[in-house]
């Protein structure tokens, strides 16, 4: 008689508490197809439950000093760090990404959300204003909102999970969080640690489930106060369309179509690099990666030869393994749509560089279902082509050419999203005037992917609606009061 699949069972946490449900989705591990965890499948009942929950622990939480409650954001980091390599082997199992990857960019920097919001809340100032001639003084206060709903996505689980988490309870605000279903691990043992780190119970509480489900539940929750949301621009539309009702406040980090352009002075010793890594780190599933590059007509051509031979050096296998620059995309799903947006390229005449239908992927055995794609490289395409124009999220990135600085700018604006671009150019007064017209959130000159959390962080247009960062997640995640005093005699 064979022997029963044994699997990882997540349950919610709730109250302090975690709490098992009746009903649970199919996690896979996108590196060998196969189901490994089971998700519960929450809905308006558990999240009745967090809410409940996040009530309860409110007030004594909210009372809390900033220097109380930063003092446990910084145990908890201590705690994670403790504990980095099994976070970052779970991450890399969980979403597909490579183990380097994990080790040295998600699990890091979810450390660092704790610890920069643990010290950033310390450190905000009101304003005060005196009025002489009415004999009054005015001054502000930031008080936090009540509940948090946060909804992260697939693609950095815990690190976009505690960039969301570390300001919201940092300011005084209990919160409810839902992981994307499909990558839930690192949420749950995180949750192991917050009992551990001093964190009373029902200050943070996460909800498993799929977004149609549990994240609509909490979106409607006339109780959940705000909402912050990571993820694609049509879940985006649904959460305001959703949430309209109940005049909720809202941060929403949504698609990117980001362009780079390449001006002929730039240096490509280093701009090709950089610019491959910006089309495929973590399998191109980074909403910041590069999926539209604009080179000056006159380097076009030695651009894309020194840039298909860097991407084919790019080797994709095993994410445990030390050596893989990609792991596997996130689900079988998601795999199909991907190549789907390349078969449509080549329909159209687009012409295949490198990757998909061109070169061969090697793969160890274990490996052979999983969810892998290689590097691919698309030109000749034109700009209204599906694939220059939709978030495809994925291993592929489009390069066409450009002759003049206002051709390329029209080009560069002419998608409906604007959340990054990178600008190549050692023309300083270029740099300048190209990036304020480019329609973007933010903005790489010679680089990418440069982050300050002390900065804005967040997109134009169908990029998303507001900012994230020191400054702007306290002004998000708190409300503002005016307090005027009229001098009596």
């Amino acid at each position: 008689m064979a022997s029963k699949k044994v699997y990882l069972v997540l349950e919610n946490y709730i109250g302090g508490q975690f709490v098992a449900t009746s009903s649970y989705l199919d996690s896979y591990d996108p590196s060998t197809g196969e189901i490994y965890c089971k998700v519960p499948d929450s809905g308006q009942e558990e999240i009745e439950a967090a809410v409940k929950a996040a009530q309860k622990a409110f007030p004594g939480w909210s009372s809390r000093s900033p220097q109380e409650r930063a003092k446990l954001l910084n145990k908890l980091a201590d705690l994670i760090e403790e504990d980095q390599e099994s976070f970052a082997q779970a991450e890399s199992k969980d979403q597909g990404k490579t183990i380097t990857f994990a080790r040295s960019v998600d699990i890091p920097r979810a450390v660092y959300n704790f610890r920069f919001f643990s010290s950033s809340i310390l450190h905000q100032t009101t304003e005060c204003t005196q009025v002489d001639h009415m004999g009054c003084m005015h001054y502000t206060e930031r008080t936090p909102v009540g509940i948090a709903g946060l909804i992260s996505p697939w693609n950095l689980p815990l690190y976009l999970l505690t960039w969301k988490i570390a300001p919201a309870i940092a300011c005084g605000n209990t919160v409810i969080a839902k992981p994307s279903e499909m990558t839930s691990v690192t949420a749950w043992m995180m949750c192991k640690l917050l009992n551990k780190a001093g964190f009373p119970p029902g200050v943070v509480n996460i909800v498993f489930g799929s977004g149609p489900k549990a994240g609509d539940a909490l979106v409607c929750h006339p109780e959940v106060q705000l909402i912050s949301f990571t993820g694609s621009t049509l879940t985006g539309q649904r959460i305001i369309e959703r949430s309209a009702p109940y005049c909720k406040k809202l941060s929403l980090e949504l698609g990117g179509k980001n362009p780079a352009v390449i001006f002929d002075d730039a240096n490509l010793d280093e701009c090709v690099p950089v610019t491959v890594r910006s089309s495929f780190a973590n399998q191109g599933e980074i909403c910041l990666c590069t999926s539209r590059i604009f080179v000056q007509r006159n380097i076009y051509d030695e651009f894309l030869r020194r840039f298909v031979e860097a991407v084919k050096k790019w080797k994709v296998g095993c994410p445990t393994d030390p050596a893989v620059d990609m792991g596997a995309l996130i689900s079988k799903e998601h795999l199909a749509k991907v190549k789907n947006y390349i078969e449509r390229a080549k329909a159209e005449g687009a012409e295949i560089l490198c990757g998909e239908g061109i070169d061969v992927l090697v793969l160890p055995t274990r490996n052979q279902h999983g969810y892998f794609l290689l590097p691919t490289v698309i030109t000749n395409i034109a700009d209204d082509s599906s694939c220059m124009q939709d978030e495809i999220f994925g291993p592929v990135t489009c390069i066409t050419a450009f002759d003049t600085e206002e051709e390329v700018i029209k080009r560069a604006n002419r998608v409906k999203y604007g959340l990054s671009a990178t600008v190549w150019s050692r023309n300083v007064g270029r740099v300048h005037r190209v990036a304020k017209r480019l329609q973007s959130g933010l903005v790489w000159t010679n680089c990418w992917l440069i982050r300050d959390l002390n900065l804005p962080f967040g997109g134009m247009k169908a990029s998303g609606i507001g900012r994230e960062g020191a400054k702007d997640s306290y002004e998000f995640f708190t409300e503002i009061k005016t307090i005027t005093i009229k001098h009596t005699e």
